[in-house]
Formats: C-alpha cells, sequence, structure tokens
C-alpha cells in the first residue's frame, strides 16, 4: 500500500486521509471529533467491531439501524438527515476512487446527500491498488461476506468465492457508486483508515 499516493490522490478530490494503528485509536479520534452532533451510521460491521456506537452515544444523537428501538425504516431516515455520517466501505482504491455496494442503498444514499460531515471509516484489508482492483475487492469479496453473514440463500453466499451477478430475490447488491470527489452537498469528507483488518 503506497499511503502517500493515497494520500495525494483523496486530498486531489477533497478528501482528508486520517491514518490511525488501532481500532481503539479511531473510536478515541472519532468521538474527540464529534461532539454535540446528529450522528447517522451506514451498516457495517468495522463500526460494530470498534464500539463506535457506544462511544459516540453519550455525547451525540446517533441513529443506526442495526440498534435503535424503532423500526429501521425510521432509524435510516434519521441517519440520513443527521449532522454528520460515518460508515465503512467496500473497497478504496489508491488512486482515490471510493466504492461502496449496498441493498437498500440507504448508506449509499447517505453518503451523497447534505450532512456537515461524512466520515469513511476502513481497515486497511479495503486498499486496492486500482480502481479495477477495488471494485473486484467489493464484488467478490465484501459481497459474498456480507450475504453469508445475512444468511441469505444466494450463489456467492453458498460457495462463498465470488460474484454470480445472480437474480436471487436474496441477492444484497444491488447497487454500486463510486466516489470520485467529495459529493457537492456534503460539507467534509474525511476517510479514516485502520492499520488493521476490519471488516468486509
Amino acid at each position: 500500500m503506497d499511503l502517500a499516493a493515497l494520500e495525494k490522490n483523496l486530498k486531489w478530490r477533497g478528501i482528508k486521509l486520517t491514518v490511525l494503528a488501532t481500532k481503539e485509536e479511531a473510536a478515541d479520534y472519532l468521538a474527540g471529533k464529534i461532539k454535540g452532533k446528529s450522528v447517522g451510521f451506514g451498516g457495517s460491521m468495522t463500526l460494530e467491531t470498534m464500539g463506535l456506537y457506544e462511544k459516540l452515544k453519550p455525547q451525540n444523537e446517533v441513529f443506526w439501524h442495526w440498534r435503535q428501538d424503532m423500526p429501521a425504516d425510521e432509524a435510516k431516515a434519521k441517519a440520513y438527515l443527521a449532522d454528520i455520517y460515518v460508515t465503512s466501505l467496500n473497497g478504496v482504491a489508491e488512486t482515490g476512487d471510493l466504492i461502496n455496494i449496498d441493498g437498500s442503498g440507504n448508506r449509499v444514499a447517505a453518503t451523497l446527500t447534505k450532512h456537515e460531515k461524512v466520515y469513511f471509516v476502513v481497515g486497511e484489508n479495503k486498499i486496492a491498488p486500482d480502481l479495477h482492483a477495488a471494485i473486484d475487492r467489493a464484488r467478490n469479496i465484501a459481497g459474498p461476506l456480507n450475504a453469508q453473514r445475512l444468511h441469505r440463500r444466494t450463489p456467492c453466499a453458498i460457495k462463498a468465492d465470488r460474484c454470480y451477478d445472480c437474480k436471487s430475490p436474496e441477492r444484497i447488491c444491488c447497487s454500486l457508486n463510486i466516489l470520485w470527489e467529495k459529493p457537492m452537498q456534503v460539507g467534509e469528507c474525511e476517510l479514516v483508515l485502520i492499520q488493521e483488518k476490519l471488516g468486509y
């Protein structure tokens, strides 16, 4: 991984890079940055592993459909409108392209809408050398693992090897989003890269 190239390419695209050694350091960093805000979370095993919801909850109003005592659609809607949005990515190209695949579209849509700031939190396992490799990673590594986690009856979940571009009603890969630079409506974007293997 060429961190200097990644930082340069992200900066050119209007996205800040912060590199931290551990998930604990990253959770502390974000808790120090996000105070007194409404915060939306996208579904993410990386955020789950970090315990970030619990870290931010005491000092913010946090909406996450994985945690809320409200219907999932209501939690997703509140997350979409929050001051700050935090999620992960399925692939990050050293060229600066950010890749997400989504099923319902809530996570992808929320990264494009009007927030003060969007934080993308990723482990170093998400980094790929170029756009093609980042998309390949998202489709053939993240997709099957997430389908397995959700107990979907799709070819990728059953075989756990690659995307079959299936037409299953249980398919979770319904949209692919490539961020080439900071979306116009978003105030700031920051990629928090953790030097550990986290999430899918």
